[in-house]
């Protein structure tokens, strides 16, 4: 990859970070979702462990389930840039064909410019939640080398994302409406990635086909 390349990617990526800084008020409102988020979960997850009469279920304790847990909601957090709605609205209003007549590719294009906002999302939203989670559990989350692996295969959980995104934003170009696909590409995502139950909780036949799938390494993978 050459040096002009490299500054036009670089360049796509501070205008993400200055778009995400420009709508700070949509941060706080998504805090507070997830933060309501948090206390349902926990109570729904407590009254599962309360019902069983061992501390561990499927090879899980109650504060190893809370950590997976929220660690996956901030990672949602992070990693969701709402490109479907997006190239959704594009495609209706007809702007996608001025980004489609730009001299980078598409997918490059939208790839890069919302690289800005990973970044801005880690920053602001995942570290200080993988912070607080840390001392609040008093360690439970080892620090070593894993941390290295985890920061790979987000990167990658990011691409992949992306491209499922991108290949159900396309969509519309053939129904029009971009809601009811975006909505069912949603559940299946955060069921088959281990995002709204953690995937030990499956049955084993349902595991092992979803590690066949690229859905668990988005949210599985990584946690």
């Amino acid at each position: 990859m050459n040096s002009s390349k490299l500054k036009k990617y670089g360049t796509l990526m501070r205008a993400g970070i200055m778009n995400s800084l420009q709508f700070r008020i949509s941060t706080f409102v998504i805090i507070l979702g997830n933060l309501i988020y948090l206390v349902i979960i926990y109570y729904l997850w407590k009254a599962i462990y309360a019902s069983v009469s061992t501390p561990t279920v499927n090879g899980m304790t109650f504060q190893d389930t809370m950590i997976y847990l929220v660690l996956a909601m901030t990672i949602f957090s992070t990693i969701e840039t709402y490109l479907v709605w997006n190239m959704g609205t594009d495609i209706q209003s007809g702007k996608i064909i001025l980004d489609i007549l730009k001299p980078m590719k598409l997918e490059r294009f939208l790839f890069w410019n919302l690289s800005g906002n990973f970044v801005m999302s880690f920053v602001l939203t995942f570290l200080p939640t993988a912070v607080i989670v840390y001392f609040i559990t008093d360690g439970a989350i080892p620090l070593g080398v894993n941390l290295i692996y985890f920061l790979i295969s987000l990167a990658f959980a990011c691409v992949i994302n992306f491209n499922i995104d991108l290949f159900t934003g396309s969509i519309c170009l053939h129904t029009q409406s971009i809601w009811g696909v975006n909505i069912m590409k949603e559940v299946i995502v955060l069921l088959l990635s281990g995002a709204t139950i953690p995937i030990a909780f499956f049955p084993k036949l349902f595991q092992t086909i979803v590690y066949f799938l690229p859905f668990q390494a988005i949210y599985n993978t990584p946690l």
